[in-house]
C-alpha cells in the first residue's frame, strides 16, 4: 500500500476510540452514559486526533453483562437514547470527519430476546427453540446438565429451564449461545448487518467471532477432553473453519456498499489462524491482543510486532495495536506493578492486576507514576508502527484501574460466578472523569452507576487541558503527528547495541526509539533528525530511561 488512504482502505492506519457508552457521559442525569452524552463530546473527541469512534453495544439490554447480552439488535436502549439519537450522534461525529464502528454480538443474545422469549414458551423442538442450542439433561430424568462444560464467567455453562431441558451459554447464564447452523439465524444477522450500514455506519466490530459455529455431534466431551482438544480448525466449540463461511457471506454484505463496509474480529486464537479471520474474504481484520499479555519490556515488544507484522503480510491486512480495552486492567496499572509469573508459553499465569484487585489495590504496591510514566513511552513506540491503534476511552487521561470498588456496587458477572477469584472488568469501567469537581466529576449531573475515586479530578480532562504535560496533551500532540509519521505499512529495524533499547525507521524516514530500561541512551548515532515529540523531556537526542521519542527526518532525508 502507498501513503495515500483512500476511503476503501481508511481503516488500515487508523486510528479508533473506543467509547463504552454506559461510562462516557451522561447527559440525562441518571447515572448511565447515553448516546446524547456521546455526541454533546463530539468536540472532544474531534479535538483529541482519532479517525474513527468504536461504540460498545448500546442495544437494549437488561445489562447482565454490560450490555453484550443484546435484547434487540436493531434498537438504541431506551436508558441510553432512541434511533433519531443516534442518527444524530453519527451525522455529528461524521461531520467532523470521524468515522463510526459499531459492536456486534453474535455468539449469543439476551435471555431477554424475543426469540428466546418464544423458545422458552413454545417448548421442545420447536422451531423457535432450534435457533438456540438445547440439549436433554443426563441422569434418569435429566437433572444433570449435558456436560461438564465450565462457562467463560465461572459455573456450568448450561442452563436447565422449566420444561427440563437445558441451553448452552458459553458466558453469562442470561446469554443463551445462537445456533449458526439454523439459517434463521444467519439470514437475521445478515438484515442487521445492513440495517445499520444503510443507516451509515462505517464497519463493525464482531464480538467473540471465532466462537459462532460448533459441532455438538454426540456423544458430546468432558470439559477435560475439550481443554485437551489442539484448536486447529476442528475443535468443537472454538476456532472452527466452518466460521468463515458465515464471515464470507458478510463479505459480501459490506463490499456491496461503497465505500465497502469494515470488520474487524475479536478472535482469541492461535497466532497462526489470525490471518484467516483478517483476509479479504472474512472479515478484513482481526485485534491483535498480544501487548494486552506484554510486559514493558523491550523483547517481548520487539518479538510481538514482528511476528505480527508477518501476520498482516500473510493475511494482505494491516495489523492492530491495543494496550487497553473494557475487558483487562489499564494499562497505566499493569505498568505499574511487578511483572507476573509467565509459564513455559511465556503467557502470565494470571491475568495481570488479578492479585492486585483482590487485595483491593493494596498488595503488591503499584507504583502509579512508573506506571503512567512506562505507558507514555509504550502509546508512543505503538503510534508511530504501521497498522491501525485502539485506543480505549480514559487511557489519554492516563487513568489507572479503579480497585476500590465495594463489593456491593460491583456489576461484572465473572466477580459474581468467581467470588474470591477474579474481581471483574469493574475496575476499568468506572465513568471518565471530565471536571476537577462534582458529584460525578463533570460525567452527569448527579452520580455515576460505577463509584469514581477522588484522586480521579486530578485526571480529569478539566484538569489536564491546562497542563501542557499531561497525558492528553501528549495524546493530542502524537495523534496530529502520526498523519506526518505514516508512511508505507513497513519498519526497518536500527541495532542500538543495547537489549532494552528499541528503535525504529519508517520508509518516509521518520524514526521511533524507545528505552525500555532505565539507563539514559544516547541516540544521536541511531537516528538522523530532529526530536519532534518524547514521553517525557529530552535534552538534544539522549532519550531516558523508560522513554519514548519521536524524530523528524531532516530536510532532504
Amino acid at each position: 500500500m502507498s501513503g495515500t488512504v483512500t476511503d476503501e482502505v481508511w481503516w488500515r492506519q487508523a486510528v479508533v476510540y473506543q467509547v463504552y457508552p454506559r461510562s462516557f457521559a451522561d447527559a440525562d442525569g441518571d447515572g448511565i452514559g447515553d448516546i446524547p452524552g456521546i455526541t454533546s463530546r463530539v468536540p472532544y473527541l474531534a479535538g483529541l486526533g482519532i479517525d474513527a469512534v468504536w461504540l460498545s453495544p448500546f442495544y437494549p439490554s437488561a445489562l447482565a453483562d454490560g450490555g453484550y447480552d443484546v435484547a434487540d439488535y436493531r434498537d438504541v436502549d431506551p436508558r441510553l437514547g432512541t434511533l433519531a439519537d443516534f442518527d444524530a450522534l453519527l451525522a455529528a461525529l461524521h461531520a467532523r470527519g470521524i468515522r463510526v464502528v459499531i459492536d456486534i454480538v453474535p455468539n449469543h443474545t439476551s435471555d431477554q430476546h424475543e426469540w428466546f422469549q418464544e423458545a422458552l414458551a413454545t417448548g421442545r423442538d420447536s422451531p423457535e427453540r432450534r435457533r438456540y442450542i438445547f440439549r436433554d439433561g443426563r441422569g434418569a430424568e435429566g437433572h444433570e446438565p449435558p456436560t461438564d462444560w465450565v462457562s467463560a464467567f465461572g459455573g456450568s455453562a448450561w442452563e436447565r429451564v422449566a420444561d427440563g431441558q437445558w441451553y448452552l451459554h458459553n458466558f453469562a447464564v442470561e446469554q443463551p449461545d445462537l445456533d449458526w447452523s439454523n439459517d434463521e439465524v444467519r439470514q437475521d444477522f445478515v438484515r442487521t448487518l445492513r440495517f445499520w450500514a444503510d443507516r451509515g455506519v462505517d464497519g463493525f466490530r464482531i464480538d467473540v467471532a471465532h466462537m459462532l459455529t460448533k459441532d455438538l455431534t454426540e456423544p458430546l466431551p468432558s470439559q477435560a477432553e475439550l481443554d485437551a482438544l489442539p484448536r486447529d480448525g476442528l475443535h468443537p466449540l472454538i476456532d472452527r473453519d466452518d466460521v468463515h463461511d458465515v464471515y464470507a457471506q458478510w463479505r459480501k454484505v459490506f463490499d456491496s456498499y461503497d465505500p465497502p463496509r469494515t470488520a474487524v474480529a475479536e478472535a482469541w486464537v492461535e497466532r497462526s489462524r489470525i490471518p484467516l479471520y483478517a483476509s479479504a474474504d472474512s472479515l478484513g481484520q482481526a485485534f491483535n491482543f498480544d501487548l494486552l499479555e506484554a510486559d514493558f519490556d523491550a523483547a517481548q515488544f520487539r518479538r510481538i510486532v514482528a511476528a505480527n507484522l508477518d501476520l498482516a503480510s500473510r493475511s494482505g491486512s494491516s495489523t492492530t495495536w491495543v494496550l487497553s480495552n473494557h475487558d483487562v486492567v489499564r494499562y497505566a496499572t499493569r505498568y505499574g506493578l511487578p511483572h507476573p509469573q509467565r509459564g513455559a508459553d511465556g503467557r502470565p499465569a494470571l491475568k495481570h492486576g488479578t492479585e492486585w484487585l483482590l487485595s483491593g489495590g493494596t498488595q503488591p504496591a503499584l507504583d502509579r507514576d512508573g506506571g503512567l510514566r512506562r505507558a507514555r513511552a509504550a502509546i508512543l513506540f505503538v503510534l508511530g508502527l504501521p497498522g491501525s491503534a485502539y485506543l480505549y476511552q480514559g487511557e489519554e487521561l492516563g487513568l489507572h484501574e479503579v480497585a476500590e470498588i465495594d463489593d456491593a456496587e460491583r456489576q461484572d458477572p465473572t466477580f459474581f460466578r468467581s467470588p474470591g477469584i477474579d474481581k471483574g472488568r469493574d475496575g476499568c469501567r468506572v465513568p471518565l472523569p471530565w471536571t476537577r469537581e462534582g458529584d460525578s466529576f463533570g460525567f452527569g449531573r448527579d452520580h455515576a452507576h460505577l463509584p469514581q475515586p477522588a484522586w480521579f479530578g486530578a485526571s480529569s480532562v478539566e484538569a489536564e487541558e491546562e497542563d501542557p504535560e499531561s497525558t492528553l496533551t501528549l495524546y493530542r500532540k502524537a495523534l496530529a503527528l502520526r498523519r506526518e509519521l505514516q508512511s508505507d505499512e513497513s519498519l526497518e529495524w536500527r541495532d542500538t547495541g543495547r537489549a532494552d533499547v528499541l528503535a525504529f525507521v519508517r520508509p518516509n524516514g521518520w524514526g521511533v526509539v524507545t528505552n525500555f530500561g532505565s539507563a539514559a541512551f544516547d541516540a544521536a548515532g541511531i537516528l538522523q533528525g530532529t526530536p519532534a515529540l518524547s514521553s517525557t523531556p529530552v535534552t538534544g537526542r539522549v532519550v531516558p530511561g523508560e522513554c519514548t521519542v519521536w524524530v523528524r527526518p531532516s530536510a532532504g532525508v
